[in-house]
Order: structure tokens, then C-alpha cells, then sequence
């Protein structure tokens, strides 16, 4: 059950020792996930970190030698102290694949990677890996799949929006047939050192990326301002395409073709993958309000956002003209950035905190949203430097 931290600007403090002989454990990085928040142990086992933004994070302690420590809190109005012990890492050998061509397999793989995970916008290309040799990473030819992991922390310098990452990377897979990627872990954020002229660039460019994110719908949705902030949601309805096979039918179709040499009909099937899952196609006329799809919990802080079948969601100041396959566009609708989410809890709804972020009941994101890469990742404690109406200007 995550412990209730409460205060505006609350502190959060504790000491970390080791389980079995209860010492006091040095450098261990102590941290709130996907936040700006992160400070080490001293000498003495202690650590303190101040001034958090209310909201519900997950706490992640990390320390050589031993097994990582999670635990989900909120932060609310009140100060708290959290004493943790960390128990010792099991070694667990991996498997050792031995090929005469692995540095090339494996340069293809991080290339591929880099594209995947950090993007390839304009920030993607100021984005560097600077560690790269703690990535294991495997491609599947038969299941066109690229998967990615680190035991140690991804560091990634993103020179578009002024941020170190420190990722731990638990999961990370592209499918090449469904073109879903997904991944997970735990990340912090550190500012970059820069000049004034350089720290003014960045914040412009962060509020850029701030401005039609999800984290900026969900704020909107709770604060009931969804159109003043520039997003419309309707109801989307849409069926599965019969005609279309499941993806893992395609993919040994064009795996096959490819094996025994017949171009044309693994191009067949390729396009196959490329059409639409999705046919007749409808979206409601009129946008909904935030409190048809919004609902109250229990828990101060935390909201549950709840519709059926789809979600459409527009931003209206954003232009995207990408062409995404599985997204609807009306004739008579401008280019707006377009996003879907599917939910799949039952019945559908998820949890999402004052932050902007979904903590509970994890969404499927189409369309524009889709598209979001670490490039573009900002720190759950974001509070954007100008106006939407300045942001529009800059």
C-alpha cells in the first residue's frame, strides 16, 4: 500500500542500511522515479530530499551489491521520514551467445534502438548514449522484435531540453509488425550545466514539448479546463478489420516469403501489416466535457479517468502531418496532433495524479503520443516557465 506523504513542498528523509547486518549503507542513489528528485546516502546511511511537488511517485533506492528497493508514495502536506533496508543482490549469470559477426549484429541493434527509444525528432539528434556498453540487447528475426535491458543505470545526455537521464531500463521492446514500442524503468533527471542563454533556450524548448503532452491533458482534465487549454475529446467507435490477419500470422507469411526468396509476396504482406486494423470508423460530433470522463476516487489526489471504446483526443494548437495508419481523420478536420487511448482494465478506467501521470491501469497510446520518445520526456515535477499563449509565440 504506498505510505501517504502529505504536504505542499513536503520533505521526504530516511536512512538506508543493510538487512542482515543492519549497517549503514554510503553512496546509495535514493530517488523519486521519472522526477527531477534524487540525492545520495552519506557516510551515515541518511539522505533528504526537499521541496517535493504533491503527487504520487515511485521511490527507488539503488546501491552496488545490492537488490534494488521500490516503493510507491505520495506526497501530499506532510513531512516523512522512511527508513529502508536493502537486502544482498543474487548473481545471475547470462546466457552467452557467441557469433562471428556479433559487433556487427549488435551495432545494427543499437542503431535501430537509438531510433526507438530516444526518437527522431529534432531533439532525438542532440540526445547521446553515454554508456552504451550496459544494454543487452536482442533482435528476433522471426518475430521482428528488438528487446533492450541494462542492469545499471542508461545514461543519457539530452542536449535538446537540458537534461541528464539516468535510466535503469527494465523491458524495452519494438515490434516491427505492430509498430508498438513499449518500455519500462526507473529515471531521473538532472539539469545540464549551460549558460543563461543556453538554460532560456531549453526552458522554450521544454515548454514546447510540454504544451499538447499527456502530461498536460491529464492536468487539463483534472483542473477542468480541457478547452482552454486547447484539447478536445470525443468518443471514437471503430471495429476490427476482418480482412486483416492477427500480426503474428503475418509476420511467418513474410518471414517465409523472405526465406525462400519471393520478394513480391513478402512485399504483399508488408503492405498487409501497413493497412488499418480498424473499419467503419466514427467520431461523436460534439466533444465531451471533463466531467463525463473524469470520476473522483478515495485517495486525495489521485483521479480515475473512464470512457468506453475510445478516446479521441485533439490539441488544437498543434499541427501534425504525420500519417498514422490506425488513426481517423474526418475530411473536415484540420491536421490537428491526434492521440487515441485504449483502456484496458474491466471495466475501462485508469488512475492518474495531480502530476499528469497515470499510475494506475496503464493506457495504449495511438497517434501522436505514440510518437513520444525520450527526447521528449520531461520530469514528472515539470511545471512549465511560460504561458500557453507565450508558449504559441516561441
Amino acid at each position: 500500500m504506498p505510505l501517504s506523504l502529505i504536504a505542499q513542498k513536503a520533505s521526504l528523509s530516511g536512512r538506508v542500511t543493510a538487512k542482515l547486518s543492519k549497517g549503514a549503507i554510503q553512496s546509495a542513489s535514493v530517488f523519486l522515479s521519472n522526477s527531477s528528485y534524487g540525492t545520495i546516502t552519506g557516510a551515515d546511511g541518511n539522505y533528504s530530499m526537499s521541496n517535493l511537488k504533491p503527487g504520487q511517485y515511485t521511490l527507488v533506492v539503488t546501491a552496488v551489491g545490492f537488490e534494488e528497493y521500490t516503493q510507491k508514495i505520495q506526497v501530499g502536506d506532510l513531512d516523512l521520514n522512511v527508513n529502508i533496508q536493502l537486502v544482498p543482490k543474487t548473481i545471475q549469470l547470462r546466457e552467452v551467445v557467441i557469433s562471428t559477426n556479433s559487433k556487427a549484429d549488435w551495432k545494427r541493434n543499437f542503431e535501430q534502438f537509438k531510433k526507438d527509444f530516444l526518437g527522431s525528432d529534432a531533439n532525438a539528434k542532440l540526445c547521446l548514449i553515454l554508456n552504451p556498453d550496459v544494454l543487452y540487447l536482442t533482435y528476433s528475426k522471426k518475430r521482428l522484435a528488438l528487446e533492450a535491458e541494462s542492469d545499471k543505470f542508461l545514461v543519457i545526455d539530452n542536449r535538446g531540453l537540458g537534461y541528464r537521464v539516468k535510466f535503469l531500463l527494465k523491458n524495452f521492446k519494438s515490434d516491427g509488425i505492430s509498430q508498438v514500442i513499449t518500455y519500462g524503468g526507473e529515471r531521473l533527471f538532472e539539469d545540464l550545466p549551460g549558460s543563461a542563454a543556453q538554460k532560456k533556450k531549453w526552458a522554450a524548448a521544454r515548454d514546447r514539448a510540454y504544451y499538447g503532452s499527456a502530461m498536460h491533458f491529464y492536468r487539463s482534465l483534472y483542473t477542468d479546463k480541457l478547452k482552454q487549454e486547447g484539447f478536445e475529446v470525443r468518443q471514437l467507435t471503430r471495429y476490427p478489420n476482418p480482412a486483416r490477419p492477427e500480426d503474428y500470422i503475418i509476420r511467418q507469411k513474410i518471414n517465409m516469403y523472405r526465406s525462400i526468396g519471393r520478394p513480391d509476396s513478402a512485399n504483399y504482406w508488408i503492405d498487409i501489416a501497413n493497412s488499418s486494423k480498424y473499419v467503419n470508423e466514427r467520431l461523436a460530433q460534439i466533444p465531451w466535457y471533463s466531467f463525463e470522463i473524469l470520476k473522483a476516487t478515495a485517495d486525495p489526489g489521485i483521479y480515475a479517468i473512464s470512457f468506453p471504446r475510445y478516446l479521441y483526443v485533439s490539441y488544437t494548437f498543434k499541427r501534425d502531418e504525420n500519417n498514422y495508419k490506425d488513426i481517423f481523420r474526418p475530411l473536415d478536420m484540420p491536421n490537428y496532433e491526434t492521440s487515441v487511448i485504449t483502456l484496458f482494465n474491466n471495466p475501462p478506467f485508469a488512475l492518474f495524479d495531480k502530476n499528469g501521470i497515470v499510475v494506475n491501469g496503464e493506457p495504449l497510446y495511438e497517434g501522436t503520443w505514440s510518437q513520444s520518445r525520450l527526447s521528449e520526456l520531461l520530469p514528472v515535477d515539470y511545471v512549465p516557465t511560460q504561458s500557453l499563449e507565450s508558449a504559441q509565440h516561441n
